[in-house]
């Protein structure tokens, strides 16, 4: 197999693997953000903004991490 195949296939690899990781940790945070404003509803607004915030560096790093995948593809 040809070092170009391979780094094709760490890069298809490896984004996969940041999109499932990144997809099971908004999950774990919506349901918590769910939980925690059935539980106490008049903090809501400030769970949303807090969940919000988080899910916006999950996503953030995210594409930090596709960008790195598509420069091994690249190389």
């Amino acid at each position: 197999m040809q070092p170009q195949a391979l780094a094709y296939l760490a890069a298809g690899l490896g984004a996969g693997l940041v999109i499932l990781g990144a997809a099971f940790g908004i999950g774990k945070l919506a349901a918590a953000s769910m939980d925690a404003s059935g539980r106490q509803p008049e903090v809501a607004p400030q769970v949303r903004t807090s969940m919000i915030i988080s899910a916006a560096l999950i996503e953030g790093v995210t594409f930090f991490a596709l960008v790195i995948c598509m420069l091994l593809a690249i190389k």
